[in-house]
């Protein structure tokens, strides 16, 4: 099968599954947002946009960023999670492209994106729903080209040294730094998480020219990879911004990190209560018309970029549509 089938006999595949679920029987539970974002393997046919915020929302005329590039690898393929705002992917692009010919890092390794209509996912995020998000790697991309396989098993690689907070210096060097300097330092980028370990180890090494320092925000995890987020980009006023990281370098609050937030939890506490799932009916509106809208095909079957119409028009019915729950109000 061409690979041109093989694309649309995968999003068919997944229309198919959402109308499964649907049509069990009366009494079934409706499926969830992440079941229903989940199953779509190409990007809705609409302007690029990205709608509501980014652990809850979705996407619009989503661009793939391919599984190779001359300066990046794309890993785990399996998961297609390679999908973002056409301005995210040219940000990994650039960042990769001229981190190499710095000699700051030879190659990225991008991991998740988000998904080709965004929205949540299966499992792995709460964020990565509108295009914004995309998580580098914390290892240089090998010289070899890996096969699919093998970016399935690849295994990660800590930072850290093992069973403490600290970097370990036998991995770390300042090209780590200077490359997450360089991604922190583009105006679209709004913050990047990394382990707060890490966020120390850069105060630490950091002369200077600081500024850049506080889009660095410390968070769980991220001691793997670092996590960098975009504002909101033009032609999304359906986009939903985070709130500014405020002034100073952020040095001056990691304490907190390593005194409360990282320690075990105290004995006999009460878990968390899991939240329920999100439903269509808890996202944003324009996000019923995402799930519903027609693939995006640039002609080769692979899925196009973005759309020539001006940004934000979402006012047409999809040619072919998906069935989506509409038992519920729409909020």
């Amino acid at each position: 099968m061409t690979a041109t089938g093989k694309t649309r006999t995968r999003t068919a595949a997944g229309a198919l599954l959402v109308a499964a679920m649907m049509a069990c029987t009366a009494a079934a539970a409706e499926p969830t947002a992440k079941q229903i974002f989940g199953s779509q393997h190409a990007a809705a046919a609409l302007p690029s946009a990205s709608y509501g915020f980014y652990s809850k929302g979705c996407l619009a005329g989503a661009a793939q960023l391919p599984a190779d590039g001359p300066t990046w690898q794309a890993m785990r393929l399996s998961r297609d999670r390679r999908y973002g705002h056409p301005n995210t992917i040219d940000f990994l692009e650039r960042l990769s492209r001229e981190a190499a010919a710095r000699g700051v890092w030879p190659g990225l390794l991008v991991g998740d994106i988000s998904q080709a209509r965004g929205g949540p996912m299966p499992s792995g995020h709460a964020s990565h729903q509108i295009g914004l998000d995309a998580d580098i790697w914390l290892q240089p991309m090998p010289a070899r080209r890996l096969t699919p396989e093998a970016r399935e098993d690849f295994p990660f690689r800590s930072v850290l040294k093992p069973g403490t907070f600290q970097v370990d210096d036998r991995v770390w060097t300042s090209n780590y730094r200077d490359l997450i300097r360089m991604a922190a330092e583009d105006p679209r980028v709004q913050r990047i998480f990394v382990h707060p370990g890490i966020k120390k180890k850069l105060c630490e090494t950091t002369g200077r020219e600081r500024a850049w320092l506080n889009k660095v925000r410390p968070y769980y995890g991220h001691h793997e990879h670092f996590h960098v987020r975009l504002f909101c980009q033009p032609g999304s006023p359906g986009c939903t911004e985070q709130r500014a990281t405020g002034s100073g370098d952020g040095c001056g609050d990691l304490d907190w990190w390593f005194d409360v937030a990282l320690q075990p939890p105290k004995p006999g506490g009460k878990p968390a209560k899991p939240k329920p799932p999100m439903m269509l009916a808890d996202m944003p509106n324009a996000c019923r018309q995402v799930a519903n809208a027609p693939a995006l095909f640039d002609g080769s079957g692979v899925v196009a970029a973005s759309m020539a119409a001006p940004a934000g028009a979402l006012g047409y019915a999809p040619e072919v549509r998906i069935p989506i729950p509409t038992n519920r109000p729409i909020r």
